[in-house]
């Protein structure tokens, strides 16, 4: 089984170029597939349906 999960890599902070940090954030969960494949193709057609805008906000997926 595979999970998908959306979250961020960047936050706030004026200190930083740009206003940004590097950070993971939280993970947000969306669905559970049963292959790889599966899993890897909802997680490119979320990313190629929403931009991942300033906080660089993408899915990906895991391992359950």
């Amino acid at each position: 089984m595979y999970r998908t999960f959306t979250r961020t890599f960047w936050r706030e902070n004026p200190d930083y170029p740009n206003g940004l940090e590097p950070h993971a954030g939280p993970r947000h969960y969306k669905a559970e597939y049963s292959t790889m494949e599966e899993a890897r193709a909802a997680c490119r057609e979320w990313n190629a349906e929403h931009p991942p805008g300033r906080y660089s906000r993408k899915m990906e997926f895991e391992e359950a």
